[in-house]
């Protein structure tokens, strides 16, 4: 991204506003200033907590803050997410609990508590929702905002107003987040991770085609280790080479795969921030860093989403008729099952065994990069 030499921006710590020629805050000292020709232009953001579960642990237990820590459990359990002391060690979510103890032995290891992230998540997605009406969550610590029209309202900016919101994430929840902002969600998700934990970084439209040009092709949503190598065979090494590349021959060989690397390579992200007003299913996924295909670390993993769905249905003080069990082999073909049941369900044992029954006939040697449980029609 170009270097700003200047222009207007804005220290992260205290917020006073200054030019980006000075390295340091003119105000408190800081380092962490923000600068940005488009800076001010800027509203599609995504916010991404950074190692949630893990923060919240830290955050309730000072003993543990600097020490490596993983939560998961069980020897043929998985991890849920680790933080970032362990990840340097090679910790990763959704890795084998034995494969994570043996890549970082004095890791401190804590079983999920859904319950209270689940409280934890809805105290930020308030502080996102003062912002601005339009909150798209993806999970339970990531959310694309659109923050169009909100200059008026707060008398400031978005990117200052997602400073400030950052910084008191930080002070009253002691939670501290990663921002991403640009012209679309694409870019502002692939923004959010640049600079963790505590980042805050910013792609403008200008800029956009050469960024992209220099990232390679795991950037693009929906290129997995399959896909990738599938492009390489076939001389695609890196985004500059799909913006090369003319467009009517990715699409003649790869269909609808083909027409999304033909816009994302070059920016192109039309999708709009949606806010959920009218819940239709509860369900949680996770995708894999290592594709899978046996028993042994499906069904664990399955038992763990399933648990974190219950959760979400009590909280919410719901239930659902109908199990859906989501598989996504390493080619990215989908495979959909679902069950329904006599009576509503808000049950984790019952949501896992229902599960549990459709994933083991699914295992035919098919190596798959994503699980997820769901319930759907739901009812009070």
């Amino acid at each position: 991204m170009a270097e700003p030499n200047g222009i207007l921006g804005f220290c992260r710590d205290c917020l006073s506003y200054q030019t980006s020629d000075k390295p340091r805050c003119q105000a408190c000292g800081s380092p962490r200033i923000i600068a940005h020709e488009e800076l001010f232009d800027l509203t599609i953001a995504h916010i991404d907590c950074d190692a949630f579960y893990a923060s919240v642990e830290k955050r309730d237990n000072p003993e543990i803050a600097n020490k490596p820590l993983i939560i998961g459990g069980g020897k043929r359990g998985v991890v849920a997410t680790a933080c970032y002391l362990a990840r340097i060690h090679g910790v990763r979510s959704a890795q084998p609990m034995y494969l994570a103890k043996k890549a970082c032995p004095d890791a401190v290891v804590i079983p999920p508590n859904m319950a209270k992230y689940v409280k934890v998540s809805r105290q930020i997605r308030a502080m996102m929702e003062a912002l601005t009406p339009a909150v798209q969550p993806l999970s339970i610590d990531e959310a694309f905002l659109d923050m169009s029209g909100t200059q008026k309202l707060h008398g400031h900016p978005p990117a200052y107003i997602l400073a400030r919101m950052a910084k008191q994430c930080q002070e009253k929840i002691g939670i501290t987040v990663s921002i991403g902002l640009s012209h679309n969600k694409f870019l502002a998700k692939i923004a959010s991770d640049l600079d963790k934990p505590r980042g805050f970084s910013i792609i403008g439209a200008a800029e956009t085609l050469n960024f992209l040009a220099q990232q390679p092709l795991s950037k693009i949503w929906g290129v997995g280790k399959a896909t990738r190598e599938k492009l390489e065979k076939d001389g695609y090494h890196d985004v500059k080479a799909l913006q090369e590349a003319n467009p009517d021959d990715l699409m003649k060989r790869y269909g609808v795969l083909g027409q999304r690397l033909v816009q994302l390579a070059n920016g192109i992200d039309k999708r709009t921030v949606k806010r959920d007003d009218g819940m239709k299913s509860v369900s949680k996924e996770t995708t894999f860093e290592v594709d899978h295909m046996g028993g042994e670390t499906l069904i664990p993993i399955l038992r763990r989403l399933s648990e974190q769905v219950s959760q979400s249905l009590k909280d919410k003080a719901i239930a659902g008729h109908t199990i859906v069990l989501k598989l996504k082999t390493s080619d990215f073909k989908s495979r959909t099952r679902n069950r329904s049941l006599d009576d509503p369900t808000q049950l984790a044992d019952r949501i896992f065994q229902e599960g549990r029954q459709m994933l083991e006939k699914e295992l035919d040697g098919t190596k798959f990069r994503l699980i997820g449980i769901g319930v759907t029609n739901l009812c009070s």
